[in-house]
């Protein structure tokens, strides 16, 4: 496994972690500021400064991307399904335009939740028949721009209203189906946060293979989580065994970016400053 104690060369940044401190430039000059090399910039954020400013931004930065977030939210009724199609061939023309190596897809829930105004669906599994049909459809346009796409299992907690596919297993059984041949096309995108409670996580990850390993996301379960959403941790600051994770990743040939990503009322109310020189330490220390 890498050593991280003496710098932070593997450390990303997903923007997600200030987005409440600052925009997408606000976020780079800081990045730029602490050394940090890397960031997964979310949609959103791309747009409200422009991508046309945003790869500036990163390229004049000299930045690097651990992916792209996010595409997906595949699940909608007939009368909204080509609007999710349409939105997720934008991503795929977003990431290519700011060098990204991959998209990572949250895949959406029950239909009502992933696209508002969908009719109402209880059925989960109608939902992750469309998910699988709909990554199918997206891998046909995301391999003629050459963009690897990572499906994001989430914790089952997400279930109804972001992501359907909540385990790894379940995500590489939909990457056994639609891209056999193990192309490099389709793979994962591994959050600890999602992932660390799984008795089948390490069998998975050596299922998975290198050539899957797209993504890899940290940060901590606190207990007690006060909001399932926005309570992520500070890596250290909860219970997940990060190390053993990124040990068994990186045992399968990863040798990518540690992402930190953390939605928090608690980090988002820090200074910018302050929170980037916390997850170099955490980095160095925890990861």
């Amino acid at each position: 496994m890498r050593d991280f104690s003496s710098d932070h060369r593997w450390l990303s940044l997903n923007t997600a972690t200030v987005r409440k401190q600052g925009d997408l430039i606000a976020i780079i000059d800081a990045c730029a500021r602490h050394g940090i090399r890397a960031i997964d910039p979310w949609r959103d954020q791309v747009a409200a400064v422009g991508l046309d400013r945003a790869v500036r931004a990163v390229h004049d930065a000299g930045l690097e991307l651990s992916g792209y977030c996010r595409g997906g939210m595949f699940t909608a009724d007939a009368a909204h399904r080509i609007e999710a199609r349409d939105d997720n061939r934008r991503a795929v023309d977003e990431a290519k335009a700011l060098g990204a190596p991959c998209i990572v897809l949250v895949v959406g829930g029950l239909p009502q939740y992933s696209r508002p105004g969908s009719v109402a669906s209880k059925d989960i599994v109608a939902a992750r028949t469309q998910v699988h049909d709909a990554i199918a459809e997206m891998l046909e346009y995301a391999r003629e721009a050459d963009m690897p796409l990572a499906i994001e299992p989430l914790h089952p907690a997400y279930a109804a209203d972001r992501a359907c596919v909540n385990s790894t297993k379940q995500a590489l059984d939909i990457c056994d189906q639609l891209d056999p041949e193990r192309t490099g096309a389709l793979g994962v995108a591994l959050d600890v946060y999602h992932i660390w409670w799984d008795p089948e996580l390490m069998p998975q990850i050596a299922r998975a293979g290198k050539d899957r390993l797209l993504a890899f996301h940290v940060c901590d379960w606190l207990v007690p989580t006060k909001d399932i959403l926005n309570d992520r941790g500070m890596m250290g600051d909860g219970v997940i065994d990060i190390t053993s994770v990124r040990s068994a990743v990186e045992a399968q040939g990863f040798a990518g970016y540690s992402e930190i990503e953390i939605f928090s009322n608690d980090w988002w109310a820090r200074p910018m400053d302050e929170v980037l020189r916390t997850c170099i330490a955490r980095h160095r220390t925890v990861v």
